[in-house]
């Protein structure tokens, strides 16, 4: 049986509200506690929100944005800005007043739902700067200022107010008269190479997504509960998280914090959920500590079951040729190993998605190895996300999969990723000039450099990211950061060298390796910033890195390191919310150290 096909996501919302109106759709954490809502309870607060706004004289077509961290108030004020025919602007809780203040701006969004204070507070910092912002709707309830009217959600959606038969069906001839094509959201972009561009995405890109990573997958149904941290600001949480969950009728449960998913993980205990590399690096390295720690025997067990089991994904799904002895043999490995590991995820994580940068080849594998692959993918913000993943048909460690149905790529003459599909954006908002520029004869510009080999697509680095040196040569620094990052002694790293005459790189050595190495050493220090200048540990750096040298080609090897004592963060800058490097703010903020390791070059 094919998959339905769905005018909106409002309308596939409503579709499920009545053939799944007794299963869980959302969980979330209330007054200490985790509650829940059906499809039908869930259904029915977004048809509140809806005739709420409706009191607003919001109409189809306006722009309504959402400054607020995860939490089931989000999705349900998403859904009922959609069941007015509006498109949700999500605003990073991460921005700053000023970033705000742009989106809103340049969105003409009259109203704002925000978590609580803290993100009214920097609304009214630039108050003055949107005077068409009208109105407030806060998760949280606290006194606001005369300047910017604020109401509570509850107040919005009157949820002691049950939904009378003829508001319903006002609301839902709004819901039958959104077209495929119109505006679902407007997304801006993180804006890491200048003013952000506000993303157009219709209801068919979002729907097609969903339909296809479903088919494609065949790993979602409606047994599944996905744990949900990333920023459902961000369009791969959305789609991925949120929407696909809605379409296969499964459970949306919210995790506290992005510091809480561990814990939440053993509570909630997810088969599926989204993320970033960011999070499998640190578990690969947090498991191998451990291992590290274990007894010889144990040790030596832990490394002969990962080597039984890398022979045994290889056979299972790349060659397809599974044998008799190697499962046996995988199977007491994971009984006594893989098993215990998996235990620690809740114990029913089947699968995680990962996107939004490249993740290291040994980490993915690792994870098909003690039984939860990684469905590695590849997409952007214009792209709904997903353009390509891989899973259980189709598996190559270092790609990022085959293309989605009805979805075309192409290379070229510079060896950029060129696309055609339905996941396709409508264009930038407001800004026909960059959407003429993001397109060549019909084809999307990726801004991705890549080749496509047996029908897998190899992402090497983005465009604007790609490092000339001096000598002309043309480097990506992501691979190099990453094969840095895979050294037991480093945490982050960030590679250098664009107009220069060698590489260079600023490393974040992983604290626990080095506060280990300070009492081995009985090296004395008083704080984090001279532990790193110390001789001993600058003297290991450097071994390590001709170590990692010695695996590059000469022109990629760094030539100088300077140490940092403090990771990069989201807080000071260096990170995007999806944890991506900001490159430029990393060189402004450290351009000192860098250009200090160029200092004694003679031209």
């Amino acid at each position: 049986m094919g998959s339905p096909i769905y005018s909106s996501v409002p309308d596939m919302l409503r579709s499920n509200a009545k053939e799944f109106s007794g299963r869980l759709a959302l969980k979330y954490r209330k007054q200490g506690a985790f509650v829940t809502l059906t499809y039908a309870a869930y259904y029915e607060r977004a048809l509140m929100v809806a005739r709420g706004l409706g009191r607003m004289h919001v109409k189809p077509g306006d722009r309504i944005a959402i400054l607020s961290e995860n939490r089931a108030g989000w999705v349900i004020a998403d859904m009922g800005i959609l069941c007015t025919g509006s498109a949700t602007v999500p605003i990073y809780p991460t921005n700053t007043p000023e970033q705000i203040e742009y989106m809103i701006n340049h969105s003409g969004a009259r109203i704002v739902f925000v978590s609580g204070k803290f993100q009214y507070t920097k609304l009214l910092k630039v108050r003055e700067a949107m005077p068409g912002l009208e109105l407030v709707v806060s998760f949280e309830r606290f006194l606001g200022d005369p300047s910017l009217p604020v109401t509570t959600f509850y107040q919005l959606s009157e949820i002691d107010s049950a939904i009378t038969e003829e508001e319903k069906k006002e609301i839902e001839a709004v819901i039958d008269r959104i077209a495929p094509d119109d505006m679902l959201t407007l997304i801006y972009t993180s804006g890491t190479t200048g003013v952000p561009k506000g993303v157009m995405l219709s209801h068919n890109n979002i729907l097609t997504n969903t339909q296809y990573l479903t088919e494609q997958s065949g790993a979602i149904d409606r047994d599944d509960v996905l744990l949900s941290f990333l920023p459902l600001s961000h369009i791969l949480e959305r789609t991925a998280g949120y929407y696909m969950t809605i379409r296969n009728g499964a459970l949306m449960a919210f995790a506290d914090s992005i510091e809480k998913v561990a814990e939440n993980m053993t509570e909630v205990k997810p088969t599926v959920m989204v993320s970033v590399p960011r999070l499998f690096e640190k578990i690969y390295h947090r498991i191998f500590e451990n291992a590290h720690q274990m007894p010889a025997v144990k040790k030596a067990l832990f490394h002969w079951a990962v080597e039984v089991g890398k022979k045994y994904v290889a056979a299972t799904y790349i060659h397809k040729q599974p044998s008799a002895l190697l499962n046996l043999e995988y199977s007491l490995a994971d009984r006594i190993i893989f098993s215990k590991i998996r235990a620690k995820f809740g114990g029913k994580m089947k699968l995680f998605c990962s996107g939004g940068a490249p993740l290291d080849r040994t980490i993915n594998e690792f994870f098909w190895v003690i039984g939860i692959p990684i469905f590695e993918g590849y997409g952007l913000t214009e792209t709904s996300p997903a353009l390509s993943f891989n899973n259980f048909e189709h598996i190559r460690f270092g790609s990022v999969g085959v293309a989605l149905n009805k979805t075309e790529f192409k290379i070229a003459e510079d060896g950029e990723i060129l696309v055609k599909g339905p996941q396709v954006m409508l264009g930038y908002y407001n800004d026909p000039a960059a959407t003429a520029e993001a397109f060549q004869n019909g084809w999307f510009k990726t801004g991705d450099i890549g080749h496509i080999e047996d029908g897998f697509i190899i992402i090497t680095d983005r465009k604007k990211e790609m490092i000339i040196t001096a000598g002309g040569k043309n480097i990506a620094p992501q691979p190099i950061e990453n094969e840095l990052k895979m050294d037991k002694y480093v945490s982050s790293a960030f590679v250098y060298g664009d107009r220069k005459p060698y590489l260079t790189a600023l490393i974040v050595p992983n604290l626990e390796r080095l506060l280990e190495l300070a009492k081995e050493k009985h090296i004395d220090y008083y704080e984090l910033d001279d532990l790193v200048m110390h001789e001993p540990v600058q003297k290991l750096f450097e071994q390590r890195l001709a170590e990692i040298n010695s695996r590059l080609a000469p022109y990629e090897t760094i030539k100088k390191f300077v140490l940092l004592a403090h990771d990069f963060s989201i807080e000071g800058g260096e990170l995007t919310p999806t944890l991506k490097l900001r490159r430029k703010i990393i060189y402004e903020k450290y351009k000192h150290k860098i250009e200090d390791m160029y200092a004694d070059h003679i031209n």
